[in-house]
């Protein structure tokens, strides 16, 4: 018995059957952003269930590695059950330290990219013209 995602060009979203009664909605990364309604519904149609658990398990990897960072460095009282609001203001930091520095690797990694094409078709611009 496989597990049904629902896949958009945009989102996966993982039922809440799948992960203890939690629903999981994430952005697939690895899809690229078209804007062409026919593109989209084929490429959606193009994403495997293999490629779906893949995406979910690398997205479940990483925010288990988030929670327990968090974890670790925000709660140091165990002696009441109630979370200190020092604690939960912490983790709520600690969340958004990790959000701005995946959007800033992000946005490094696309400026890299463009250079890099850039590059290439300045070269491939150099070596074919006629001399």
């Amino acid at each position: 018995m496989g597990i049904a995602f629902c896949v958009s060009p945009f989102y996966i979203t993982c039922p809440s059957e799948a992960v203890g009664g939690l629903a999981i909605q994430y952005r697939s990364l690895s899809l690229p952003v078209w804007t062409h309604e026919k593109s989209l519904t084929t490429m959606a149609a193009q994403v495997t269930e293999a490629d779906q658990m893949k995406q979910f398990r690398e997205f479940l990897g990483t925010y288990n590695r988030l929670t327990e960072n968090c974890f670790m460095d925000c709660v140091k009282d165990f002696t009441t059950r109630e979370v200190k609001p020092e604690e939960t203001s912490c983790s709520e930091s600690c969340l958004q330290k990790y959000l701005k520095m995946t959007q800033r690797i992000s946005m490094r990694f696309q400026e890299y990219h463009i250079q890099q094409n850039e590059a290439l078709a300045a070269k491939a611009g150099l070596l074919g013209q006629p001399r």
